[in-house]
């Protein structure tokens, strides 16, 4: 895997990805940046619950169970001193569809954060992670 990040102005940057995919990097205006883009730690917090959720979403359709939306929610905090490293992240699972069985999604939950998402498994080095979830049962003929 390889990346290309290439200095804007100030402390503005763009990250181009080998699959052709860019983003816009920035930094408050009190550390010089424009506020044109998302923090690289943001950025960092997002991939890590992308690849936790694509982990679930996965587990979850290849169980069969009837998936409509899934949603992750991510809370952390960072060491107050430099290096300023993630110490806690917790993410909570919003999982909607039809009849989904707990101890399923839960197995799911359980196997990105222990097995599958690298992302999670290489920020727990750093951080003390948590998760939970809720089920919300999806309406009839809403998309499976």
């Amino acid at each position: 895997m390889k990346a290309t990040i290439k200095w804007i102005d100030g402390v503005s940057f763009v990250g181009e990805s080998e699959s052709g995919h860019a983003v816009v990097m920035d930094g408050p205006p009190t550390a010089g940046g424009r506020n044109i883009g998302i923090r690289p730690m943001e950025l960092l917090l997002i991939g890590m619950g992308g690849c936790s959720a694509f982990d679930v979403v996965t587990i979850l359709m290849r169980g069969r169970q009837e998936l409509v939306d899934c949603r992750a929610e991510l809370e952390a905090e960072r060491a107050s001193e430099d290096p300023k490293v993630f110490t806690r992240i917790h993410l909570h699972f919003v999982i909607t569809g039809r009849n989904l069985k707990p101890a399923v999604v839960e197995r799911a939950i359980r196997l990105s954060a222990e097995k599958y998402c690298s992302a999670s498994i290489m920020l727990g080095k750093t951080a003390q992670l948590t998760h939970d979830f809720e089920i919300i049962d999806a309406e009839p003929g809403a998309n499976a």
